[in-house]
């Protein structure tokens, strides 16, 4: 993805009027790494994270004639609105993901299921773990850090910079790109997807916490009473 990449040039320097002389500095083109050191860095990068938890913006616009979203999900949400919430994340397989601006939703992963929690709807969607791999994004900062080679392709376009994007090789997956872009402390700052639907999702994180201890009821989810289940 091309937004995270920086375009470098030359630059021109004149200093007309004390000397005819123009200077001129031409900055290298960054080196993309190949796929496997892109993939092995990537995996060296999140195995570092045993644990996370950080504070997020949430943005998704729909590019012109996008498809409305059939599911609910990260990228299932209100088009061209900006949501804020918590994250926290335990390798393996579990985060917590809440929403609590503009309107509250709750997304638990346990390991085996995701639940996907509508206070306002009074719904609660029920999935399988490994049905929402390709539709949770943050569960790549939770999963099995030795299947990204099997299930992407991941690129480094700029071997000196912390900044990935992986290509689901299922065709059929729910985004078709994913930018995940890391700051201070080797933790994510930053995460692009383009989804199937051409919708695109903007999620920064700030106050984020790498390797922090979380109790394990975070990632416990009961429906309240009089909630409708649906499982799909």
């Amino acid at each position: 993805m091309k937004m995270l990449r920086k375009t470098l040039c030359a630059i021109t320097f004149g200093a007309a009027t004390l000397a005819p002389v123009i200077s001129t500095t031409v900055f290298a083109a960054p080196v993309a790494a190949s796929e496997q050191q892109a993939t092995t860095n990537l995996v060296k990068q999140l195995s570092d994270i045993r644990s996370l938890s950080a504070n997020f913006e949430q943005t998704t616009k729909a590019t012109s004639g996008a498809k409305a979203p059939q599911k609910k999900g990260l990228t299932g949400q209100h088009m061209n609105q900006t949501f804020t919430g918590v994250m926290k994340v335990a390798r393996p397989g579990k985060f917590f993901w809440e929403t609590s601006s503009p309107s509250k939703q709750t997304i638990v992963a346990s390991g085996k299921t995701v639940w996907i929690y509508d206070p306002d709807l009074q719904q609660a969607v029920r999935q399988s773990l490994d049905d929402q791999v390709a539709n949770t994004p943050a569960l790549l900062l939770s999963g099995d850090t030795s299947q990204i080679m099997k299930a992407y392709r991941v690129t480094q376009p700029d071997k000196g910079k912390t900044y990935y994007t992986l290509l689901p090789k299922d065709q059929d997956g729910a985004f078709q790109s994913l930018t995940i872009s890391f700051g201070a402390n080797k933790a994510p700052s930053l995460m692009i997807l383009q989804d199937s639907l051409g919708q695109t999702t903007h999620v920064k994180f700030n106050n984020v916490k790498v390797n922090p201890s979380i109790p394990a009821s975070t990632f416990n989810f009961t429906p309240p009473k009089g909630t409708d289940i649906i499982d799909q």
